[in-house]
């Protein structure tokens, strides 16, 4: 779980510097930012598997 916890803020780290890069005219900082959302989407589906399995325990 804690993997996946640092996995997840690297991720949001990554697109909050590629968002802001974007806001100051990089188009190619642009696309950074939607690929991050898209493995974001990925992590937080996993992370809800995950927490539903330990919240059973």
């Amino acid at each position: 779980m804690n993997e996946l916890n640092e996995k997840i803020s690297a991720g949001i780290a990554t697109y909050q510097k590629e968002s802001e890069a974007f806001a100051q005219g990089n188009k190619a900082a642009g696309a950074r930012a939607r690929k991050a959302t898209l493995e974001l989407e990925k992590l937080f589906k996993e992370y809800r598997k995950v927490s539903i399995e330990e919240a059973k325990k």
